[in-house]
This record gives C-alpha cells, structure tokens and sequence, in this order.
C-alpha cells in the first residue's frame, strides 16, 4: 500500500513529536491509530510488514466486530472484497445439531470471513486516511522508558522506503504487535492470568466444496469449523489436543483429514469432491493469558494483551473492541498526563471484565469435551429461547443464559 505510506524516518525530536505511537497495523493497531487519528490526535504507526501481507487466522469477525466496522464505516468496503455475508450457523455436537442466527448487533445480523491480506490492508488504508503516517517494514526494537514511564520507540526498517534505524518519541505507545509483543516484553507487562495451551489446529483453503453458513462439528478430543471467505473458497479447520500437535504435524496431510473424517464424515466427502488450494496452516503455540494491559505511557491491544484459543474465532473482534475501549477511555486525556493514566486504568479494568467471560467460554470449548457437552443440553436442544441464547453466546453478544456449566467454568474436572 505505497500510495498510503508516508516515508519520513525519525528524527529523535522531543517527547510529544507525536501524540500516540501504534506497534503494529493489524486488527489491533490500525483501528486504534485510525481512531486517535479522527479525535485529532498525530500517530504514528509501525508495522514490521509490508501490506497486502497474509498471517495466519481462522478469519471470522463476529457481529460485535462487523457491527464495529459498520460504527467505523467500514463493513461496505469489506464486503467490496467480495466476502460472503454469513447469516446462520449450524454446530453439531455428538449427535445434537443445533441451527440458528444471534440477535442483530446494532442492526448488523452479518458476520464475515474476509482473508487476512485484504482486511488488513483494508484497515490500515483507513488508518492512513484517517491522517495517520504509516511506516510499512518497520520493526520496532525498544520502548524508550524515562523515568518509569514509556516516551518512544526505536525503531529499524527492514526493507523498502524507509532507510536505517531511529527513536521517536510520543505522549502514549501502543503495542498491537501480537502475541510476541516486543512492546509488551520492553515495558515488562506482567502476564496477570494464564492457562496452558489446549489445542493446536490446521486449516486449508478449498475450493468446490460451496458453504454458505459457519458449520461447527465437534466429537470429543476433535472439533472442526468451517465457513466461506473471499474468491468462492471454503477454510476448513481441524483442532487437535495440545498433546497431539508434534504427531499431528509429521502426519500431515494424512491427520488432517483423519480428524475431518473422525469428526464431520459428511463434510469430509464433500471435501474430497474439492480441491485444496495452497498448503495446510497451523499452529501448536495457542497461548491463552491477560497480560496488563496498560502501565505509564502505555497500552496493549490485540493479542499483545490478551491472547487465547482460535477455537472460538474471537481475534478479530476483541481485538476491534479493545481499540474501541482503549480511544474512548482515552477521549481528550491524551495531551494531560494525570488524565492520560486514569484513562490509562480505566482503559486496563474495562478490558478485563469485557473479555473474561469470553475468555472462560474459549477454554471450555477448547478442552474438546463435546461429549459432556452433548448429555447436558439434549433436552434443551428444541427450545427456541435456549438456542437463541445458545447462538447470541457463540457470538460473544449474548447475556449468560446458558445452563450449562461445563461452558463457562475454567476448572472443568479431567
């Protein structure tokens, strides 16, 4: 995205050259700076990549994230991308199928599934439209902390416009640059709650096998999910136990399909009748933590805070609502430091209790115990008020109406 990027490099000037700097132009950093950008703020945002640039992702925004887009005014230009709007979905556990729709989000009933190199290019466009200067290779080595307290960013290019190495400086630093956080590691953000790694997933993009809705099948010890993105292909994703991951990975593709077959015999043909287009993706490192979230001069967004299981394809949007909850704690405190930290705080506690329900939702489904799962809600499976609970929840956009305790508790006994 040439045309988008500003290539001026730093010059070291004074602390409040600019208001805020973002780490990271994804689905975390480039709506935070595309939001300080339309308060007034000046931002600067750096990305280690060049865009359009793919990374792995289950790719599902939920209707909070596509109804956040919409508040945005950008849910047109990504379903311009040509992205199917998915409107139902269908979970099948054991032999118990459930089929509905949440409720609309602010009047968004869609979800989407757009492939990673078209939105994120798409919401750094609208970053730098926004009036932020985006600098594409630019990888961030250090936060500059004086005093106690984040001032800056060194930086060095990787390749392209931007030439050398430099420091700028800035009221607020923002680490949206993932789980891997050289933001968070710089400011020693304490990890405040963890759990280990449940599952490990592979995923393929196919052609001729049509979906229209998100379909998810789960047996215990497998769950597979599937939904349509981008250019009439389907991504199909297979979760594994944690402990499988090094046999699930020499056993490609052969696992792959074994656990589709195993868990979704029916989707598995339809499958085989496709074609699979590029290599199988994965990952056996699927953190699940909170870490602080803000401290002096500084935020975390995304997975540099807050990461866990994909298997409940929730990045995305609590990534986009944490960039929501960050610029409006932020308002008008920017420029006044006493301000700035209480916003700062606020930002941190609003954080956690919005995402901890979700969080404990993730780590019972990723404990792959659909059977237990499956005895608890037969009797409930035929009660339109229970299944659209059921769906609102699965979206992240419903109230705990679910009786199913196995579903939310995080001390599920083995």
């Amino acid at each position: 995205m040439t045309a988008h990027t500003t290539g001026r490099s730093g010059s070291g000037a004074a602390s409040g050259r600019y208001d805020a700097i973002v780490v990271g132009a994804r689905c975390g950093g480039a709506p935070t700076a595309m939001l300080l950008a339309r308060a007034g703020y000046r931002v600067l945002m750096l990305d280690r990549a060049r865009f359009p640039r793919d990374t792995l992702s289950t790719l599902y925004i939920h209707q909070p994230g596509t109804a956040l887009l919409d508040h945005w005014g950008l849910l047109d230009r990504v379903a311009a991308t040509g992205c199917p709007p998915i409107t139902s979905s269908m979970h099948r556990m054991g032999r118990v199928a459930v089929q509905g729709a949440p409720t609309p989000v602010r009047g968004i009933a869609a979800a989407y599934a757009p492939r990673r190199y078209l939105l994120d290019t798409l919401l750094a466009e609208a970053a730098a439209d926004a009036g932020v200067e985006f600098r594409e290779d630019c990888r961030a080595t250090d936060v500059v902390v004086e005093d106690g307290r984040a001032v800056g960013v060194r930086w060095r290019t990787v390749s392209g416009t931007v030439s050398g190495s430099g420091t700028d400086h800035a009221a607020l630093v923002v680490g949206a640059d993932g789980m891997r956080s050289t933001v968070a590691d710089a400011v020693r953000a304490e990890t405040v709650r963890e759990h280990p790694p449940l599952t490990c997933v592979y995923y393929g993009y196919w052609e001729g096998v049509p979906v229209t809705r998100f379909e998810a099948y789960a047996v215990r010890g497998r769950w597979v999910g599937c939904l349509p993105t981008n250019d009439g292909r389907t991504l199909v994703a297979v979760y594994f136990p944690q402990a499988e991951y090094q046999a699930v990975r020499r056993g490609l593709p052969t696992a792959y399909l074994d656990g589709l077959a195993a868990t979704a015999p029916e989707l598995h043909e339809r499958v085989l009748a496709g074609t699979r287009v590029g290599p199988l993706h994965g990952s056996g490192t699927q953190r699940n933590f909170f870490r602080r979230a803000a401290g002096p001069g500084w935020a975390l967004v995304g997975d540099a805070g807050h990461h866990k299981d994909s298997i409940t394809a929730d990045g995305i949007t609590a990534a986009f609502q944490q960039a929501a909850l960050l610029t409006t704690c932020l308002g008008t405190a920017l420029p006044d430091p006493a301000r700035r930290e209480a916003a700062l705080a606020r930002y941190a506690a609003d954080r956690d209790r919005v995402l901890a329900s979700r969080y404990a939702d993730t780590l019972a489904l990723a404990r792959l115990r659909a059977d237990r799962v499956e005895a608890r809600i037969k009797g409930l499976a035929h009660d339109p008020a229970w299944v659209q609970a059921f769906f609102d929840r699965a979206a992240g956009a419903g109230p705990d109406l679910l009786p199913v305790p196995d579903n939310r508790s995080e001390e599920v006994p083995a």
